[in-house]
């Protein structure tokens, strides 16, 4: 069946890459004379975004990329302003583990070629640029493949993953609606309901990170909250964010859901070279509830550019939460080579904690093109996050390519290691560290 889902992807891969050319793509409008915010510190493409950071930034015009699904469906110039597109990921890897890459995530099985993600993406922006009248928009993102065992939350279709320890499956990853005030400070974008955690360098999406594979510490942070979140402008250079969810990759209706607050900022000093965000993303009583985490965390993403083409990215958390069990958030579905850690660990009175360090280092090569190196450091010294009580460290060296502005590769070559004598984290616990060659494909459509 995996091999059939395998072969369905490459059959689209090859269909939308032959039928689309990136000549048929409308320009993106990105931010000009027309934008109330500083010009883009990042050249985009190639790299995946072109400012700082992942936070909503109010007064950039809005993207309007028409993709060839939303053309073949008439919708390419609709009044409304509503978008339809996606993309495919699909990748591979040679490791020294055999059964099981873990706790590297995404390309968690060894020596195979799977389907990650498969994205459809429905969409309305807002128009922040304006000043005058309030605007709103929505998002929808739907996902199937393996990466769905890296964003569900539980008690949103969570028995495939949290039940059974499926491979593949399906989640509605961000279902969240829009509503943009542009009259209280410089502007205030409110987003309700199910969106992707703040502050984060990397992403759950393929085409939103440097790297094909993730850094440790990406592995083991929230991936998702429901609830509210409100940014506020208040200039170019500066904005925060508040709001309140009901914990990390739970349904707010779940019976581990908890009530947390966020509180983030975002400063970009007055020549763009640096940029700090950061804060708190979860606050609150921080127990672990019914076998689920529920995590607390402070966390601080620097950007610093050398020059137009070298620019680094450095994020930094701690995390924490009360009377959790090893290994974290508990999946009770029956073992499978890919990830046999099953069933609840044992709880660990008292505090468990995690410290995260990654740094990401890019070169731009070409039009086309970029270097990326990745160093992070993650120590579990609970075993809270990965099962295993120890510190680790990867060092990553990946080339991105972008065929055009639909299909792009990412081969790159990862090792890592954990640092406890005696402890064996990789391949289902049998090995102290870990080497891999491993590359994907993205076609946007």
């Amino acid at each position: 069946m995996n091999k059939m889902r395998l072969l369905l992807a490459v059959v689209v891969l090859i269909l939308v890459s032959k039928q689309v050319t990136a000549q048929e793509i409308t320009p993106k409008n990105i931010p000009d004379s027309s934008s109330r915010t500083l010009p883009s510190p990042i050249a985009s493409p190639p790299f995946p975004g072109a400012e700082w950071d992942g936070a909503p930034i109010i007064g950039t015009p809005n993207d309007e990329t028409v993709y060839a699904l939303q053309r073949s469906l008439g919708l390419a110039n609709n009044k409304a302003g509503i978008r339809i597109y996606g993309w495919i990921s699909a990748g591979g890897d040679l490791s020294s583990s055999k059964y099981s890459n873990v706790p590297t995530a995404y390309d968690l099985v060894p020596n195979a070629v799977e389907l990650d993600q498969l994205i459809l993406r429905v969409e309305r922006e807002p128009n922040t640029v304006q000043t005058e009248h309030v605007s709103w928009g929505f998002l929808f993102d739907n996902i199937y493949g393996t990466d769905y065992r890296y964003t569900i939350a539980k008690g949103i279709f969570s028995d495939p993953l949290l039940k059974q320890n499926k491979l593949y499956g399906y989640d509605p990853t961000q279902v969240y609606a829009l509503l943009y005030i542009p009259k209280v400070a410089e502007g205030m974008l409110i987003k309700m309901g199910r969106f992707i955690s703040p502050s984060d360098i990397e992403a759950q999406w393929a085409p939103d990170n440097y790297l094909y594979s993730h850094s440790l510490m990406f592995t083991v942070d929230p991936y998702t909250f429901t609830g509210v979140q409100a940014t506020v402008r208040l200039s170019k250079r500066f904005q925060f964010e508040f709001g309140a969810h009901g914990g990390n990759d739970v349904a707010p209706w779940s019976n581990s859901s908890n009530l947390n607050g966020m509180l983030m900022a975002r400063w970009v000093a007055k020549n763009n070279n640096n940029s700090l965000y950061g804060g708190i993303t979860s606050i609150g009583k921080g127990y672990y509830t019914n076998e689920h985490d529920n995590l607390q965390m402070i966390v601080e993403t620097w950007g610093h550019k050398f020059s137009e083409k070298v620019h680094m990215m450095t994020e930094m958390y701690y995390m924490w939460q009360h009377d959790a069990a090893v290994g974290g958030t508990v999946i009770n579905g029956p073992g499978e080579s890919y990830y046999m850690a099953t069933g609840p660990g044992a709880i660990v009175p008292g505090i468990s904690s995690a410290v995260g360090i990654v740094n990401f280092f890019q070169i731009l090569l070409s039009k086309k093109d970029y270097l990326s190196i990745r160093n992070d450091f993650l120590n579990d010294p609970q075993g809270n996050r990965t099962g295993y009580a120890t510190a680790y460290t990867s060092h990553t060296i990946g080339w991105v390519h972008h065929f055009n502005d639909l299909v792009m590769m990412r081969p790159e070559i990862r090792y890592e290691t954990a640092y406890a004598n005696g402890v064996t984290p990789y391949d289902n616990g049998a090995k102290k560290d870990q080497y891999s060659v491993a590359a994907d494909i993205i076609v946007r459509f």
